[in-house]
């Protein structure tokens, strides 16, 4: 009896430290679940907040830049009064002097008409931040803004009548109709990319085929 208590001796110490281990596996497992699940929820919040200064600089290209662009096409100061009008966000044209002349044939005429070149060259790439046509900056809620870069990489001529005509018809009990179809004068294909000023891997990019 003395000898078989003697054998187990120690047992309830291996036991208490088997269990410790146990737990402190679980507690460990469970604590690097939620430091993964923090910086995943970090992750997607950069990733939707650079998306959301993409859809922003979308926007502004498309709505304010674009038609400001083509109604005055004809200026000899355009771009530099574009800079000025737009200088809270920053916004600069390509300097090139080529490049300036590019972008303004990008805009009313199709791939195959741009001939130049450098113009050519220049969109080989895809990639909005090389030689990018515009480049302005998104005000973030908090933290440094969003710098954006945006590039039209394809244009193609639209449906618009120029002849002046439209499709009417009238009946003897009914008024004159006038149909008169949606005029879409060209149609841009943009890459746009937003990306925090301080922190390039914060980014969002997008592909967007605008009908002007």
């Amino acid at each position: 009896m003395k000898n078989f208590m003697k054998n187990r001796q120690g047992i309830a110490l291996v036991t208490s430290l088997m269990l410790t281990l146990i737990s402190l596996t679980i507690v460990m497992a469970v604590m690097y679940m939620i430091t993964q699940s923090v910086q995943q929820s970090g992750m997607v919040k950069r990733y939707k907040t650079a998306l959301e200064a993409s859809y922003g600089g979308t926007d502004i290209m498309m709505k304010e830049l674009i038609p400001e662009i083509l109604k005055n096409a004809e200026s000899a100061t355009l771009f530099a009064d574009l800079e000025d009008k737009y200088s809270l966000i920053s916004l600069v044209v390509n300097p090139d002097a080529d490049m300036r002349s590019c972008f303004q044939r990008k805009l009313i005429l199709q791939v195959s008409e741009w001939q130049d070149d450098k113009c050519v060259a220049a969109n080989l790439s895809v990639n909005p931040k090389e030689l990018p046509d515009l480049q302005f900056n998104m005000q973030a809620m908090s933290g440094a803004p969003y710098t954006v870069y945006a590039k039209i990489v394809d244009t193609l001529k639209g449906n618009t009548d120029m002849s002046g005509l439209q499709l009417e018809g009238a009946g003897v009990a009914e008024t004159t109709v006038v149909v008169t179809p949606q005029n879409i004068p060209y149609v841009y294909r943009m890459e746009i990319q937003a990306e925090r000023s301080t922190n390039a891997v914060e980014q969002g990019n997008m592909t967007v085929v605008y009908a002007y």
